[in-house]
């Protein structure tokens, strides 16, 4: 099947917000009025096109970015439709990776909000020209310049009104179009499909005269010619003006921005001129760069005929066809039933078929051209982040980069035999999510997964239990603590047993002093004299290197610690290395329970950079949490906020920040130190310890007893 559209009628856009803006109801309206759907979905009632996850439909908010095309004015669009929460941020990532614009949504009465910073980064960091919608106008509270103030002097964007509204909340009846000069009515009966163009009311030409005014003014600056036009006062035509408002869009000088009520059916199709007028096609962009295998710089030119060049930015599983891979084709076709380079790993793979996405729906193709984005089935060993190339000619594209996560939870299957299904579940959602990680405790033998947030990891369970039949029982993971001493301490044991014929005899006499934290543990032999010999001294450090490791006190492992043999016994007949193995073992923990051990627990290094009126809620929570604040420094209008907190009581932190800063503070966790538990808290870990090692045991035995 031959290329649709010329790639300079090709539109990839994305359309981010914050959530609860609109951005789905938005999608669903431009489905309709391109006439890709003939039916109004909507989020409050789950019949939302593109959240098409059940756990979407339930709770009414996007999670996963879904992807679809549709055509308007002789332009095929490409839209991702992006997820709003900030545990989700990695959808928003990815799909500003591979887009060559976007729209970003503002709701008119919350205008920007936390998250609406964040993709705006985001976009920033990827340069992704954009233009700005502001929805909901028919909300009470609504106010159109209000939130073209805030994305000025908020987000730093040169903010240009396109439009202005006729009315607001529930006066909210159409929009005044600058660039045409005239207003624009919808008619409410034929959902929006219908409009009319008439003069702009008298009431409100001076306000419509002055932003069209300015709106020229920010237009010229970036084109001399129009610059030269407007300084004569000559009259500019809508033609030149669109041509200025496209070629400052695209420098990122200025932001256009428009209005309506996605809702109400207003404003939506004006919202689709301004993408196919304003935002760039493939062709408007520099070329792609990369770098050979050798590390050579290369760059590609977007054509059909050209070198192939194409990126992995999303990984699906489909229990129906297996592995989709989301590809965006920056230069050359790539053509189903060929082999293709995986130039990142460095494997040649055969592309199986090739698919346009509307959302969960799938349209069978022969090829994806150039600037167009599809789906793969059949390269197994792509994940997200890998290029796809010609064999010929090698070319590895810049990565994705994924924030880190911030909250993990201990899981394990909850019907027995289910763990190597649960093993091979979580492979899979991890090959699908960068931000989601699985990793196994060495110490705790447990299955530890970390996400985004408390909400991100909930729907990673939810969707073990429904996709993949696994039961899953998930809480906090075990806190790695340690023991210690806090005092020298000698010990003299000796260890006989006659069982007939040869029997078993050590002796030693050997101290235990604490070392400085972090020192580890050190093994002494002073023996003099031979008083035992050599050979068994390996079996000594042995067997108190496996007490230490079982623990004494509260069974966690035994750390800063020095040892040292200094006297002893043998027998020619009855010692061994398996005597003096068992002699050492009984003695250190002999030796560690005389003196006052202490447990110690892992400290975290915390970095929070949040808004300086935040600072004071912060700092308590920080206290009430056991931590120490080290320092606090001003960035700007933020505060650096660096503290020590025990990890145990850091579980669950990352939802109770956004919810005490609405979003807007970050922070880093990472290991410091072990320090010294509180004697009344050591005493309840001990506890609670020895009470599910008695359960376990306890089941162990009932286990047994029905066998």
């Amino acid at each position: 099947m031959a290329r649709q559209y010329p790639l300079g009628r090709v539109r990839n856009i994305g359309i981010m917000a914050h959530i609860d803006a609109g951005k789905t109801t938005c999608t669903e309206r431009i489905l309709f009025f391109t006439g890709k759907s003939h039916k109004l979905g909507e989020v409050h009632d789950g019949t939302a096109v593109m959240d098409w996850m059940p756990q979407e439909q339930e709770r009414g908010i996007t999670i996963t970015s879904a992807a679809t095309t549709c055509d308007w004015n002789g332009h095929q669009i490409n839209i991702i439709d992006t997820p709003g929460h900030v545990d989700f941020t990695a959808e928003v990532e990815r799909s500003l990776r591979v887009l060559d614009g976007a729209i970003a949504l503002f709701c008119a009465v919350g205008g920007v909000e936390p998250q609406s910073e964040t993709v705006w980064r985001q976009a920033e960091k990827y340069e992704v020209p954009r233009i700005a919608f502001v929805n909901k106008m028919d909300r009470v509270g609504a106010d159109f310049l209000a939130v073209v103030g805030q994305i000025q002097n908020e987000l730093g964007s040169n903010a240009v009104p396109l439009t202005l509204p006729i009315g607001a909340e529930k006066d909210f009846c159409g929009i005044i179009d600058l660039v045409a000069q005239c207003a624009v009515y919808y008619d409410d009966d034929d959902r929006g499909r219908t409009f009319r163009e008439e003069p702009i009311p008298a009431a409100l030409r001076a306000e419509a005269s002055r932003w069209r005014h300015f709106l020229i003014e920010k237009a010229a600056e970036a084109d001399a010619r129009l610059l030269e036009k407007f300084c004569g006062d000559e009259e500019i035509s809508a033609a030149e003006l669109k041509a200025a408002v496209r070629a400052a869009t695209h420098a990122r000088r200025i932001c256009p921005v428009l209005c309506g009520s996605a809702f109400k059916n207003k404003g939506v199709q004006r919202l689709l001129d301004a993408v196919v007028d304003y935002l760039p096609s493939p062709v408007d962009l520099p070329p792609v760069i990369g770098a050979s295998p050798q590390g050579n710089p290369l760059e590609r030119i977007p054509k059909d005929d050209g070198q192939l060049a194409a990126l992995a930015f999303k990984v699906m599983s489909d229990k129906h066809v297996g592995k989709l891979i989301f590809t965006r084709v920056y230069s050359g076709t790539l053509r189903a039933g060929t082999y293709v380079l995986n130039s990142t790993k460095g494997r040649r793979q055969r592309v199986g078929r090739l698919m346009r996405m509307h959302a969960n729906h799938r349209e069978m193709v022969d090829a994806l051209y150039s600037g167009e984005i599809g789906a793969v089935i059949g390269l197994g060993d792509t994940v997200t982040g890998d290029s796809i190339c010609c064999e010929e000619h090698p070319i590895i594209l810049e990565a994705i980069e994924f924030p880190a996560p911030v909250l993990s939870i201990a899981v394990r299957s909850a019907a027995g035999g289910e763990d190597e299904k649960l093993t091979e579940a979580l492979r899979r959602l991890a090959e699908e999510d960068p931000t989601f990680i699985v990793t196994t405790d060495a110490e705790t033998e447990e299955t530890i997964i970390s996400g985004m947030g408390e909400l991100h990891l909930e729907i990673i369970t939810d969707r073990l239990r429904r996709e993949f039949g696994v039961q899953v029982a998930a809480g906090a993971p075990q806190v790695a603590y340690r023991e210690t001493l806090t005092s020298e301490v000698e010990i003299n044991e000796k260890y006989k047993k006659q069982t007939g014929g040869h029997g078993q005899y050590a002796h030693i006499v050997m101290t235990l002093e604490p070392l400085e934290p972090g020192q580890g543990f050190e093994f002494v032999n002073k023996i003099k004299s031979g008083a035992i010999p050599r050979e068994y001294i390996p079996a000594i450090e042995k067997g108190i290197v496996e007490a230490m490791r079982k623990g004494v006190w509260a069974g966690f492992p035994v750390v800063d610690i020095r040892v040292t043999v200094i006297d002893g016994s043998y027998h020619e007949v009855d010692s061994s290395e398996l005597a003096f193995r068992t002699c050492a073992s009984i003695a250190f923990k002999k030796a560690f329970l005389q003196d006052s051990p202490e447990l110690l627990e892992p400290v975290m290094e915390l970095n929070v950079i949040a808004p300086e009126e935040h600072a004071g809620a912060i700092t308590g929570n920080i206290c009430f949490r056991r931590g120490r604040i080290a320092s606090m420094d001003r960035r700007g209008g933020d505060v650096e906020i660096t503290a020590f907190c025990p990890l145990a009581n850091m579980f669950g932190y990352a939802t109770e920040l956004r919810n005490m800063t609405q979003g807007r503070a970050t922070f880093t966790l990472h290991f410091e130190r072990y320090e010294a538990v509180p004697f009344t808290i050591a005493e309840e870990i001990i506890a609670a310890r020895k009470e599910a090692a008695a359960r376990r045991t306890g089941g162990r035995r009932r286990l047994g007893a029905r066998a």
